[in-house]
């Protein structure tokens, strides 16, 4: 029987965004991470549905991804009755020529684009499930091209596809700039941005209150790896001890906190999936209820720990 999404039955703090284009398509506040994943793609990608995980995040990028694993343990899930295609999140990217390698999903050679929907139709076709026509939630330029110029042709090539193959788009690794000018730039406005979540861009606060600002969600990634003084810091301590949770939940929900981020979760373990998931719930749970004067006292002492990097 197919799972719950986490936000049919979230707490406040953990229920799903709805993003802003015309689909009002359902994004989840954890999506799992595919990266660097390999071999191991297709099964931790089952795994992770299994676990209750209903976003999954990808690339048209064999360098660092599988998309084709992903689609494939997607397609198992959904055989088995676990999933329905409907019920999940499933984001993959355009990555321009300087991030491929001799595998790329396009020609070289070929105009941007033709690139592009070289690579939009081989996305396609990883995540067709039979008898259904496919879709894509979202595509994220997976960073600004050359130039803005071929930034803004690419997305305009893309834009052809919404909203009926590809239901939102966004971009990642772009600055603040980037992000402002795209937008004044296009008629699909950005649904997402996808950028590294630590101190060395003050944790993006300029780029979030923009994206507050224009219903624009922030997924934030390398969460974990470029914060080990933030996750050890004692408001997640606090969470985590008062929450009766792991250090990770807890963390992830004091980002959450913050207000508008989805993180990307890339955990190999299946027993790490479900403790995310579960105690991101307790957290909310109690950060409703018995806990809402320590959760507010925390999530303030980490949001000046955050405004200081």
């Amino acid at each position: 029987m197919a799972q719950p999404s986490i936000g049919a039955q979230a707490s406040r703090l953990a229920r799903d965004f709805t993003l802003n284009g015309v689909s009002r398509t359902r994004m989840p506040k954890l999506v799992y991470g595919t990266a660097w994943k390999k071999d191991e793609t297709a099964n931790l990608v089952y795994t992770a549905l299994k676990a209750g995980f209903r976003g999954i995040d990808t690339a048209a990028q064999p360098k660092h991804y599988d998309e084709k694993g992903v689609g494939i343990g997607l397609k198992k899930a959904v055989a088995e009755g676990i999933v329905k295609r409907g019920d999940i999140f499933i984001q993959t990217k355009f990555t321009p020529p300087g991030g491929q390698n001799e595998n790329a999903p396009y020609g070289f050679g070929a105009s941007v684009e033709d690139k592009v929907h070289q690579s939009v139709e081989s996305s396609l076709q990883n995540f067709t499930i039979d008898g259904q026509a496919p879709y894509l939630d979202s595509l994220v330029l997976h960073s600004p091209l050359d130039t803005l110029d071929d930034t803004v042709t690419a997305w305009r090539t893309l834009e052809g596809y919404h909203p009926h193959k590809i239901r939102n788009l966004g971009i990642s690794n772009a600055t603040l700039g980037i992000v402002e000018a795209l937008h004044d730039s296009v008629t699909v406005k950005p649904a997402v941005v996808q950028n590294r979540f630590y101190p060395d861009t003050h944790y993006e606060a300029g780029l979030r209150a923009f994206c507050k600002g224009h219903d624009i969600k922030f997924q934030a990634f390398w969460t974990i790896g470029a914060n080990p003084r933030l996750i050890k810091s004692q408001p997640v301590m606090g969470v985590a001890q008062g929450a009766v949770v792991g250090v990770v939940p807890a963390y992830y929900a004091l980002i959450m906190g913050l207000e508008g981020i989805t993180i990307l979760d890339g955990t190999t373990k299946e027993t790490h999936m479900k403790e995310d998931l579960e105690g991101l719930e307790r957290v909310g749970a109690w950060a409703d209820g018995e806990g809402k004067a320590a959760w507010e006292k925390a999530l303030n002492a980490f949001q000046q720990l955050v405004a200081k990097a």
